[in-house]
């Protein structure tokens, strides 16, 4: 099977080897044990399961690493959605008091989807990327990584391409995942700035003095609009585009740039008669004084379903999962690597069952007789699916994952010391 060819239909083939071979269960578990700190955290976790023919099994639970990896291996998910931390085992929920089944604790999470941002791009629409509309995801990040660290003083961000057409964040803070439905509610807020219907003309209204958080947004908005806006999605080109911008204007302005615009067709240069008029306006009126920042931010400021980050017990794609439609694995981002990720280089399905289908080199036949002798006393299987993701594209993206649970490690340190400190286990 060519690598770039992916095809759904042997999906019930290729999966039972992903599952088998090369989906990274230690690193999965150990993200989602946070290190035992608390008791039944991992026993408490839903899973959600959609199988072949879109059947949904929610409710699931495990007890082990090793209990998740047989059920995973037996039902070869087609996508596999992670949900809250629950006061019972998930699994026995239709066993417990009416009532006292609650979804406690989950990572804050946040979803971005291509699709929000229809009404501004003219290159794709609907499910269709490209890397001109990707550049929205670039930002957005930028955007949303800043805010969570600085403003709320969250570390323990993991960026997660969805495999298709957006990406996740899961915020993974210990106060992340405490927060109650009002507190992740009053965040989604903070971080929402376009809003209104597919009817509202106008859906990002600035008040004077502009927000800090607005203004630290506004300084990555300014680095990457001209390219977006005025090159690859020419807003100030076509008459169709031009409209639509020349309708976030205030009444007079429109007029004076209709006139300008006549005899001016670049879109640069058009651009900089809106920011003049801009400025003339800042010099003579307090209303819709900052126009052409509200049109920046109409333009490429993120959207946010916020429902998904309000709900604790909300379900969100997870990483490593498959994305039936493209066979996209959904990968953890390096933001080291942001300005240069690309959601088209993200490996397949397919092209990682095959890789690992070739023969070895000589070289990997070494290496691997060395990690054999190293690891004669660990477990055989997993040494082996260590060995074989290792050999796939889909290295690197494990590789990451595994830096950024180092990280959150170091935290669950102190907190397991904490807690024998307090209760005098020494």
């Amino acid at each position: 099977m060519p690598s770039s060819d992916y095809d759904s239909a042997c999906l019930p083939d290729i999966l039972p080897l992903y599952y088998r071979r090369l989906f990274p269960f230690s690193q999965y578990y150990r993200w989602l044990n946070y290190g035992g700190v608390q008791k039944n955290y991992f026993q408490n976790r839903e899973f959600s399961f959609t199988l072949k023919d879109d059947i949904y099994v929610r409710y699931q639970s495990f007890t082990t690493q090793n209990e998740l990896e047989k059920e995973m291996q037996k039902m070869n998910p087609y996508k596999i959605d992670i949900g809250a931390i629950y006061s019972h085992r998930p699994n026995q929920h239709n066993t417990v008091k009416s009532g006292t089944f609650q979804a406690l604790e989950k990572e804050l999470v946040f979803d971005i989807d291509m699709t929000d941002y229809d009404d501004v791009r003219s290159c794709c629409s609907a499910a269709d990327i490209c890397p001109k509309c990707w550049t929205l995801m670039t930002i957005a990040i930028h955007i949303l990584d800043r805010a969570l660290r600085d403003d709320f003083g969250f570390q323990h961000l993991l960026w997660v391409y969805s495999g298709r057409r957006g990406v996740h964040c899961w915020v993974c803070d210990e106060a992340a995942r405490k927060l109650s439905v009002a507190a992740r509610s009053a965040v989604a807020e903070y971080l929402s700035l376009v809003k209104g219907s597919d009817e509202t003309v106008k859906k990002v209204v600035l008040t004077d003095p502009i927000h800090p958080f607005i203004r630290e947004s506004l300084v990555v908005v300014e680095r990457y609009f001209p390219r977006y806006a005025l090159q690859d999605q020419d807003v100030l080109g076509r008459k169709e585009s031009v409209d639509k911008v020349l309708a976030l204007t205030p009444d007079d302005v429109r007029k004076e740039l209709q006139q300008e615009f006549q005899n001016e067709k670049k879109p640069e240069i058009r651009w900089k008669l809106l920011k003049d008029e801009a400025k003339r306006k800042q010099g003579t009126s307090k209303k819709n004084q900052h126009f052409e920042k509200e049109i920046m931010l109409q333009y490429c400021y993120p959207r946010l379903d916020v429902n998904v980050s309000k709900g604790v017990n909300h379900l969100l794609k997870s990483p490593f999962s498959v994305h039936p439609k493209t066979g996209r694995i959904s990968v953890p981002i390096d933001l080291k690597e942001l300005e240069t990720f690309d959601p088209f280089a993200v490996p397949t399905i397919s092209l990682i069952c095959e890789e690992l289908d070739r023969p070895r080199t000589v070289e990997e036949d070494e290496k691997s007789k060395e990690t054999k002798d190293k690891e004669n006393e660990k477990d055989t299987a997993e040494s082996r699916k260590i060995r074989d993701y290792k050999r796939t594209s889909l290295a690197k993206y494990v590789k990451y994952f595994d830096q950024f649970l180092d990280g959150m490690a170091r935290s669950w340190k102190g907190e397991l010391l904490k807690k024998s400190d307090l209760q005098k286990d020494f």
